[in-house]
C-alpha cells in the first residue's frame, strides 16, 4: 500500500518514527514534510498528503499536528478524501469499516506514540465492509 504522511512541528517527533513504523509494516511511504520541529501551517502539509489520496498517488493517509483536528478539517476539504482525528485504535477500526477513511489524523502532543502505532496499524490493516455503510458513504461524497 502506499501512504502517504506529512506533520507540522507539534507532530513532527511522531511522524518520524510512524513513517518508520509504517515502511517495518511493508508499505511504501511518500513524506510530505515539516522536516524539523520549527513552527509551521499545518494546512501546508496536510493538503498534498489530501491530494495525493484524492488523486491515487497514495492509498491512503497519514496526518500528524498538535490534536489531530486542525488535520483533519483541512484534508477534508479536498474532494474524495475523508479524514478524521482519531484518538483510539477502536475509533480507527470502525472509521475504516464504516466510513471508509482514507486519511487518519492523529495527536502528537496529547496520544502516546504506542497507541498512535495501534492506530495506524488497525487503520492500514482494516478493511471497509461495505454494505449499508456504502450508501452513507455514498452520500458523503456527493456532497463533494
Amino acid at each position: 500500500m502506499r501512504v502517504a504522511i506529512a506533520a507540522d512541528h507539534g507532530g513532527f517527533e511522531q511522524k518520524e518514527l510512524l513513517k518508520a513504523y509504517i515502511s517495518e509494516l511493508g508499505h511504501e511511504v511518500e513524506d510530505f514534510g515539516t522536516t524539523s520541529e520549527e513552527s509551521v501551517d499545518y494546512p501546508d502539509y496536510a493538503l498534498p498528503v489530501a491530494q495525493a489520496v484524492s488523486t491515487g498517488k497514495a492509498d491512503r493517509g497519514v496526518l500528524v499536528c498538535g490534536t489531530g483536528i486542525g488535520m483533519a478539517l483541512t484534508a477534508d476539504k479536498v474532494a474524495g478524501v475523508r479524514a478524521s482525528s482519531i484518538t483510539s485504535p477502536q475509533f480507527a477500526e470502525l472509521f475504516r469499516q464504516h466510513n471508509n477513511g482514507n486519511v487518519v489524523c492523529l495527536s502528537g502532543r496529547f496520544v502516546d506514540l504506542d497507541v498512535n502505532k495501534e492506530i495506524v496499524k488497525v487503520f492500514l490493516e482494516t478493511e471497509f465492509e461495505g454494505g449499508r455503510h456504502a450508501q452513507r458513504v455514498a452520500k458523503i461524497n456527493a456532497l463533494d
